[in-house]
């Protein structure tokens, strides 16, 4: 299967075009350090979408370091000297071998972290886990939702870390590859796609659960390079 990575940019889903539309008014100056973003609500009114696409927009942005989020206060803008910069803009990632090597860092970053996960998670890890693992399941499986909830089971994995690095790089990457799910989805039969995932991901998930880190580590492992397969993507690996 070839994957024509200008599919990435036409498929690019609505939190990351809202999240890069946020991160280049903070850019320009136009949202300063210090500011809060305006409420959920207004966001969504404001680029016509839902609250959970916005929640989506708003996660990315701090996994990019650009904006804190207060419990119930909302979502600050950080300022520069104080925030890690991470940022990598769509458009690189439509050269074939830039987004090859993205996906390459990923391998031991996610890998390693299945094996923490499988060791450091808690009750509520579980739940997250299975929470994510529920809705890409579910009814909404063959859409947007679907890929959501992908990138949910990613991040719930990082968080059972109990790393707080994790979470930040895992994040991050996660959002650069999510729009290469919608690239795999349109090159191939959707409904085998999606069940080879949701089946890679429940592996996943029992290893985390049985708290054996070798075995969560081999089922993260197998999944990457299937998904890097699926991208026509060929993988180092040793």
């Amino acid at each position: 299967m070839a994957i024509d990575f200008g599919q990435i940019r036409r498929s690019e889903h609505l939190p990351a075009r809202i999240a890069s539309h946020i991160a280049r008014e903070i850019g320009e100056g136009r949202i300063k350090p210090g500011d809060k973003l305006p409420t959920e609500h207004i966001l969504a009114k404001a680029f016509g979408v839902s609250r959970s696409v916005v929640r989506e927009a708003i996660a990315q942005l701090r996994n990019e370091g650009l904006v804190e989020t207060r419990q119930g206060v909302g979502a600050f803008v950080r300022d520069m000297h104080a925030r890690p910069t991470i940022r990598i803009e769509q458009e690189e990632l439509v050269d074939r071998e830039s987004f090859r090597s993205l996906f390459q860092l990923r391998m031991p970053l996610e890998i390693e972290a299945a094996g923490l996960a499988a060791v450091h998670h808690d009750v509520e890890d579980m739940q997250q886990l299975d929470a994510a693992l529920d809705q890409m399941t579910g009814a909404e499986k063959w859409t947007e939702q679907g890929i959501l909830a992908d990138l949910a089971f990613h991040r719930a994995l990082a968080a059972a870390t109990h790393n707080e690095y994790f979470p930040l790089f895992i994040g991050f990457i996660a959002e650069r590859i999510s729009h290469a799910i919608n690239a795999a989805r349109a090159a191939a039969v959707l409904e085998e796609i999606v069940e080879v995932t949701i089946a890679e991901h429940v592996v996943i998930r029992d290893a985390v659960a049985l708290r054996d880190p070798l075995k969560a580590r081999d089922a993260m492992r197998q999944h990457l390079l299937g998904a890097a397969s699926r991208l026509d993507l060929t993988l180092e690996t040793f």
